[in-house]
Formats: C-alpha cells, sequence, structure tokens
C-alpha cells in the first residue's frame, strides 16, 4: 500500500559487458502453563547522476558488464540428535495464561480484519501459539531497541497473516504498533499496511508479501549471523549470537525462491536458522490437495535440514515448546518445524476452509468464535494479564541487552582492534574516511578492457578496505569477474570468509544478498548474473529497491550484441525494462573511470546513519 516513506532517487551502473543496479540504504529510528489450543553499446553515466544517494532505490552497473545494487562463529561441534516422537498432549480444560495470550493475538487478527473489511484473518487465528512462544518466551528483543545488533530475527514469510506480526509487536511493547494503529490496519497511511514493510513499522525486519520471499530472506539473515560470529566472537565474548525464526505457509513451500534458498541454507548448515511451516492445507483456491501434494518434510531432509513435526499446532503449545528446544539443539543444520494447524482455527463455520483465508470472518461469525473460544471481551480488548505475560518477556530481553552492553565493554578493552571495526562497520554502520581512494584511476595511456573487468579492479579495490563487503555470482564468477581475491569462501566451515557461492539461484541469491542488508548490521552485500538472468530474479530486486535493501546487483554481457550466445541470451528488453522500477538506478560506465565512479555513486556510499525520513 502507499506509504508515507519519501520518494528517493535511484542509480545504476553498466559496464561494457556488465551492468550493476542498485537500491537504496535505508535506517530506520534507531512463563507459562498449558494451552489448549527476500544492449546495444554502452551509455555514459549522466552527469548529472547523483553523487551520493542515502534512500536511494537500487542502481544497475553494466556496459558489457552490469551490475545492479539495492540500498541499502565459532559454534559447537555438536550434530542433530536422533528426533524423538512428539507426543500429543490432552487439551487443557480450563483457560490459562497460555490460552488468553493466544486467544488475544487470535481477537485482535479478526477485530482489525474486520474494521478494515479486507485483510487474511485465517492464518494469524492458526498461527497464534507459533507466534505466542516465540515473543513471549523464546525470542530475545528489546522494544525500547528494536535494532540491537544481537536480537533475535522473525521474518512472517506469510506476510498476508500480517496481523499475526502486528498483534505480537503490539503485545510485546513496540512503540511502532499501537492499539490505535492495529485499528488503522491497511488504512491510507498507517502503520499497519497490509503486508509488512521494513522502512513503516519498527520491529519488522524485511519486507514480505511475495510468497517464499521471506524464508528466503531468513537464510539471508542466518548466514549473517553466520558470517559475524565467525568474524567477531571470541571465547567468553559472543557479540553475535542470535537465533533468526520464520514462519512459512503452503503458498511459500510451493514457489520456487524457496527451494534456492532453503537449499542454500541446508548447504550452508545453518544451524540458527528456525522455520515453522504452517501446515494448514489451505490456499485462495481451495485445499492444497487441488495441487500441492508433495512430502515437504522429506524435501526439506533433502536439502539437508533437521526435520521435526507438531500434529497439533492449535492446542498442543508444550509440543511446540519441545521441538523448538529440539531445533536449538541441532547446531549443524537449519530446522524446520511442520506444525499442522487450521486456518480460522476456532471459527465455527469457517475454520479449515478458504472462507478463512481472504476475507473478514464478519460480524457475526466473530461473535460466534468468541463464544466457541470463550473469549469474553469487546472488539480490541486485551487483558492486563496478557500485556503483562508480553511485557514480562521484554523486559528480560532488555535485561539481556544491558548484559550485553557490559559485554561490549569488556570486549573494547581486550579486542581493541576488533572493537574498532565492530564499532564503525557493525555498529555506526559507517564507511572508512577516504574509502574511495581506493578505487583505481585510469589515463588516456592506459590500454582499453572490457567494463566487466574494470568492475572487477573496483570490486577487490573495496573488497581490500571494506571488511563488511561481501557476495558473489550465481555460478558466473569467471565471467562476472566477482570473485574478490583477498578472501576466500563464505562455507559450512569457513563462515568467516566472503566469497559467497550460491550456485545457479539467481531468485535465491537476490533475497538473500538483501538480507544482508537489512540485517542492519553494517553488510554490504552484491551478487552477480548475466543482464539476461535477471529476469529469473526480477521479485527480489523488485522488493531490494522497495524496502530500500542495499543490495548491489552486479550484471554483465549486456549487449544485445552478444551474439554467439544467441538470443537467449541477448538483453534487447532488459535494461529498459529494468528502468522502469521505481528506486531502482540504472547505471551503465563507458570506461574506467566512469565504473569507478559509479561503484562510488552508490547510495551506501553516503553516511547510512542517516534519520528516519518517515
Amino acid at each position: 500500500m502507499p506509504t508515507k516513506r519519501s520518494q528517493r532517487a535511484t542509480a545504476a551502473v553498466v559496464a561494457g559487458a556488465a551492468a550493476t543496479m542498485l537500491a537504496p540504504s535505508f535506517v530506520g529510528p534507531s512463563a507459562s502453563s498449558k494451552l489448549n489450543a527476500v544492449t546495444s553499446a554502452p551509455a555514459p553515466v549522466a552527469a548529472s547522476a547523483p553523487a551520493s544517494g542515502v534512500g536511494a532505490g537500487a542502481s544497475i552497473l553494466g556496459a558489457g558488464a552490469a551490475a545492479l545494487a539495492a540500498t541499502a562463529a565459532v559454534r559447537p561441534n555438536k550434530r542433530c540428535a536422533k528426533k524423538d516422537k512428539v507426543v500429543r498432549l490432552a487439551t487443557a480444560t480450563e483457560v490459562d495464561v497460555d490460552t488468553e495470550c493466544i486467544n488475544a493475538i487470535r481477537f485482535l487478527a479478526v477485530d482489525a480484519v474486520n474494521k478494515a473489511n479486507s485483510g487474511h484473518p485465517g492464518a494469524p487465528m492458526g498461527q497464534a501459539p507459533i507466534g505466542y512462544l516465540l515473543f513471549a518466551e523464546e525470542m530475545q528483543y528489546n522494544p525500547e531497541d528494536p535494532k540491537w545488533v544481537n536480537r533475535d530475527r522473525f521474518v512472517l514469510s506469510s506476510g498476508h497473516g500480517c496481523m499475526l506480526q502486528y498483534s505480537l509487536l503490539h503485545l510485546a511493547g513496540y512503540d511502532s504498533v499501537s492499539i490505535d494503529d492495529i485499528k488503522q490496519f491497511r488504512q491510507w497511511g498507517s502503520k499497519t499496511p497490509g503486508h509488512p514493510e521494513n522502512f513503516e513499522t519498527d520491529g519488522i525486519e524485511v519486507t514480505t508479501g511475495p510468497l517464499g520471499m521471506g524464508i528466503s530472506n531468513a537464510v539471508g539473515l542466518a548466514a549473517a549471523e553466520a558470517h559475524l560470529a565467525a568474524v567477531y566472537n571470541k571465547p567468553g565474548m559472543e557479540l553475535i549470537d542470535h537465533y533468526t525464526y520464520t514462519i512459512a505457509g503452503d503458498g511459500c513451500m510451493q514457489e520456487g525462491i524457496s527451494h534456492e534458498a532453503c537449499a542454500y541454507a541446508g548447504h550452508l548448515g545453518l544451524g540458527k536458522l528456525i522455520a515453522f511451516y504452517d501446515d494448514n492445507g489451505i490456499t485462495i483456491d481451495g485445499h492444497t490437495d487441488l495441487s500441492f501434494t508433495e512430502d515437504v518434510g522429506k524435501r526439506f531432509e533433502g536439502y539437508g535440514w533437521q526435520v521435526l513435526e507438531v500434529p497439533e499446532g492449535n492446542t498442543d503449545v508444550d509440543a511446540i515448546r519441545k521441538a523448538i528446544k529440539e531445533a536449538k539443539a541441532c547446531t549443524d543444520k537449519p530446522t524446520l518445524i511442520k506444525v499442522k494447524t487450521t486456518i480460522g482455527f476456532g471459527s465455527p463455520n469457517k475454520a479449515d476452509s478458504h472462507d478463512a483465508h481472504g476475507t473478514p470472518l464478519g460480524a457475526d461469525e466473530a461473535e460466534a468464535t468468541r463464544k466457541q473460544l470463550g473469549w469474553n471481551y469487546g472488539e480490541f480488548e486485551v487483558p492486563d494479564q496478557v500485556y503483562d505475560t508480553f511485557r514480562k518477556h521484554a523486559k528480560a530481553g532488555s535485561e539481556k541487552q544491558a548484559a550485553w552492553n557490559k559485554m561490549w565493554k569488556e570486549y573494547q578493552e581486550k579486542e581493541p582492534e576488533l572493537a574498532a571495526q565492530f564499532q564503525r562497520a557493525v555498529m555506526d554502520r559507517k564507511l572508512p574516511d577516504n574509502w574511495t581512494d581506493a578505487l583505481p584511476k585510469v589515463t588516456p595511456e592506459d590500454k582499453g578492457k572490457a567494463t566487466r573487468l574494470h568492475s572487477q579492479d573496483c570490486l577487490n579495490a573495496i573488497a581490500n578496505v571494506l571488511p563488511e563487503f561481501m557476495g558473489g555470482s550465481a555460478d558466473l564468477a569467471p565471467s562476472n569477474m566477482t570473485l574478490m581475491k583477498c578472501t576466500g569462501d563464505f562455507l559450512k566451515d569457513s563462515y568467516s570468509e566472503r566469497n559467497m557461492r550460491f550456485g545457479i539461484r539467481e531468485f535465491g541469491m537476490g533475497a538473500v544478498s538483501n538480507a544482508l542488508s537489512l540485517d542492519k548490521t553494517g553488510i554490504i552485500p552484491y551478487c552477480a548474473t548475466f543482464t539476461i538472468f535477471t529476469d529469473y530474479m526480477r521479485g527480489a530486486i523488485r522488493i531490494a529497491a522497495l524496502s530500500q535493501a542495499g543490495t548491489i546487483f552486479v550484471t554483465t554481457h549486456d549487449s544485445i550484441a552478444v551474439g554467439e550466445d544467441g538470443p537467449t541470451h541477448q538483453p534487447i528488453e532488459t535494461i529498459p525494462s529494468l528502468r522502469l522500477i521505481p528506486d531502482l538506478t540504472v547505471m551503465r560506465p563507458a570506461d574506467g573511470n566512469e565504473t569507478a565512479g559509479a561503484y562510488k555513486s552508490m547510495p551506501w556510499s553516503a553516511p547510512r546513519t542517516s534519520p528516519d525520513p518517515r
């Protein structure tokens, strides 16, 4: 939906046989009991191209070499234990704290969707037990500092069910979502738009909506954690030690991007990534057996994930607790927890049907649902004990941050060099002074070469002075010229390295790269492919620009005269179509100096600690 965020200029570069696109950099304002319950000849960069682009949308670099840019551990060697059989618990017969909290989430969603007369109530009603356990028991976060670097990350991949996330943020005490904001769900200019937007609402890590994008972003967030932990953590001083949680639905599991990113996560062994599969068996068309009958668990086991199951996710909260504990015990694999839920749980006439998917329950059905679940409160009414439960856990998160601050002080004393880098790159997200001096300069006497080679020179010059610069190619590094020579490969046993081997997964690569920047820990990501293959990843490029992510997309072979490969590889209409994406700047430099100028003018080259523009 339209928002109040300011419009921002963007920039893109295309180098002789390469193109680069860039999206804008953005920094926002700073227990329980039992339950019931992500061409033609090169054209020079225009003289009017912005020298800096705080908040620019995205950029493309090319002219034989094209680049697209969207703004922007040490672990115990413990292997996955053998799975215990999940035991279904009996449903409790009395209303308790768990039940009260979960039903509060459900009815905030029901009431907000009914008031808006638009939205998706069914998913939050089924996912409420998962959200409750995460925000009231498991996750470490501090609503007073939503961007604390060691917070746990949460991604709602099934973004249409965003009233789940807004309810959780409100109950946990985030200022960004008041009860009045919830009452303004899906309204013009509200902080509770119809899908989560990271630039609009504090506490939202990534912009989700296109299905499969969120779980793919979660892979990137987990990769960021693994990299920073490996670089900075010291014995007894783990500056980076947090989990990434995501809830994904049947639609996310069907979209191809989730296959790409989740296979990559399994390959990397990202043990601090925990994904909940909300297996409710319903899509807009009806029951999933109309189109989707594969065994998702076996597929993820094939990817290299640990797979756990909760047969009754509507009421068996202890089974979900147990699964989370088991997921955390596995440190060498990501975990998929398959939770069987009922969409629209509690609705007497619409539960387990597509009628609860994308339309309001309506006043009569909402009242019937209140009676069914024993919810004796009015619209938007939340019992004090619910607030108390969530706020108590949030306070514990504040105390964890205070302990982290104490450890950080000790770290500064014992590791002054790394601490200075962590302060600049991770906490302040500020580039080194005079970093642009490292960029190469070409004279008329220098022999000409393809701009993708000039792009390679620039990329490696940047890599030498910016330890936060990392990325890779979709299996085209020797052609894109995108390998950094000063570092090795980011792999399961070498998380501290910075060359990412994405494999032939353009779409997943884009979403993972976007999340590296949206993690807000200072990482400056880039990714690369042939210009024509941006068609495979267009959704990630568009989201990069929309969410002001910070990714640099380097694309090469951008000329319509690539010739020998034939028309399948000739991006005749590609560059103009990319220029149609709002907040995406396309830069196509014609020589070495223009290539250096393109990299210099990327939006991330300006301070990324600018005030929130809202």
